[in-house]
């Protein structure tokens, strides 16, 4: 049958007008932006999307809201499926199509050449939101769309590899792309504090001045490099005044919440928890899945559904570590010609399943493994007793806490009876500087590590 002789697009935007009630903002603009109605038969519409990825991330979110609203909007079964774009292009009418082809072209023209300081393929499009980020995603977008109206200024806090630096540059990207003539500056705390260094030493401090307390958007990457750099900070807590009275956005990055920052003036740390404070935590096994799916995608490579699984299951860090497996395993079939099955993904990733850092380690296990070796019960550790005999093997708990998890020292000090972060950071501070005097200590920490991996395998 001609698929023009069913016309389903009125029930499709009236489907959207109502998703959009719905839904924040932030996530209708991020997951409906770029879903097109293509065309539609007696019991289907055909929707457009840009890529393989952005299909299964609608089906897996939203794919029952939209066949509910579109049953109950026309009283029929309509099913929902899916042309990726690449694809459709393939097979576009030339004459019905010139128009738009003519006004790609014309696009293409006047597009703008990619910002020199930041990186392309750091964009939301591109960036898969979980549990563990949503709230941080959605207000990157918000900020992008409203720059120095919503949220500013934003700090964006979490470990390693976990997508500060996607975010903060997706925010340059979005809004470079979105506004003309905003002057945009992303660097890291390290060369802006090398940057003010020449500055001072070439004696044009007023350029470095005027570089950056005239952009509209200003980005720093982690600010925890600017510890114990008096004068940096100094010459930052001027550039925020000047950019915050003139209503213009910034955005900082850290590895920590600022609170845990050691050497930095009270004056500039209430400065950044002035505005929104949003952390990243470590992906969940749905957003690690859809993370793999999407740079398996982007490689152009296959790999069967199983050796994913198990990525998942065994790297629960960061998204840098899923990567890096991904990364040696598709080096691994490259170079030795075979494909990547089950147990040539088990053999090449062993040593980064084994890594302590990784997932079955958790605090109650490292509570249970020091009372263990101290002859306490894993209670004494978690309890209010502040005895030498407890104390001292609640420290090194804690310490092992922060050296071989992710979780941050508020998190570590929820575990320990709800003690506070500051405690967490004590213990650490104790312990490394008991470390350095007592040359007992670092072999009993050290077979402590090794009792936890041991004991983790076997979970």
């Amino acid at each position: 049958m001609d698929t023009g002789t069913w016309d389903y697009s009125v029930f499709w935007k009236e489907t959207m007008s109502q998703i959009k009630n719905e839904l924040s903002e932030q996530e209708f603009f991020m997951w409906f932006k770029n879903l097109e109605y293509h065309h539609s038969n007696e019991s289907e519409i055909v929707l457009k999307v840009p890529s393989s990825f952005y299909r299964d991330q609608i089906k897996q979110r939203y794919l029952p809201l939209i066949e509910s609203k579109l049953f109950e909007l026309s009283g029929n079964r309509i099913n929902v499926d899916f042309a990726v774009e690449s694809n459709v292009n393939n097979n576009i009418n030339p004459k019905r199509d010139r128009g738009r082809d003519n006004l790609k072209s014309n696009l293409k023209k006047v597009q703008k050449k990619p910002h020199y300081q930041l990186k392309n393929e750091y964009r939301f499009e591109n960036f898969v939101i979980g549990e563990n980020n949503s709230f941080a995603a959605n207000a990157s977008i918000a900020i992008a769309k409203n720059p120095g109206r919503a949220y500013n200024p934003c700090l964006i806090y979490g470990g390693v590899g976990l997508g500060k630096t996607h975010l903060i540059q997706a925010i340059g990207n979005s809004a470079y792309s979105d506004f003309d003539n905003l002057k945009i500056v992303y660097i890291t705390a390290e060369t802006f504090t090398t940057e003010f260094i020449q500055a001072i030493r070439n004696q044009i401090t007023h350029k470095f001045k005027n570089k950056y307390r005239s952009a509209d958007i200003l980005l720093i990457d982690d600010i925890h490099f600017l510890q114990n750099k008096d004068e940096t900070q100094e010459e930052l807590f001027h550039t925020f005044n000047a950019l915050y009275d003139a209503n213009k956005q910034m955005v900082f990055t850290c590895d920590r919440p600022v609170s845990e920052l050691k050497r930095l003036s009270n004056r500039l740390r209430s400065r950044f928890e002035r505005g929104l404070n949003v952390d990243l935590q470590p992906p969940n096994y749905e957003t690690r899945y859809a993370i793999l799916n999407q740079k398996i995608e982007e490689k152009k490579v296959s790999i069967p559904n199983e050796v994913i699984e198990l990525i998942c299951k065994n790297i629960t860090t960061n998204v840098r570590d899923l990567e890096s497996a991904l990364t040696k395993l598709i080096a691994y079939a490259d170079l030795v010609n075979k494909e990547i099955t089950l147990d040539i993904a088990r053999q090449q990733l062993k040593d980064i399943f084994s890594s302590p850092k990784q997932s079955n380690i958790s605090i109650e296990l490292i509570q249970r493994a020091v009372a263990e070796y101290f002859g306490l019960s894993h209670h004494d550790l978690r309890g209010r007793k502040r005895t030498k005999a407890i104390a001292f093997p609640r420290q090194v708990a804690m310490y092992l806490a922060r050296e071989i998890t992710e979780y941050s020292t508020t998190e570590v000090g929820l575990e320990f009876g709800g003690r506070d972060h500051t405690t967490v950071m004590h213990a650490c501070e104790k312990v490394e500087n008991r470390m350095r005097t007592d040359p007992t200590l670092e072999p009993t920490i050290n077979h402590l590590i090794r009792t936890l991996k041991d004991m983790s395998t076997k979970i």
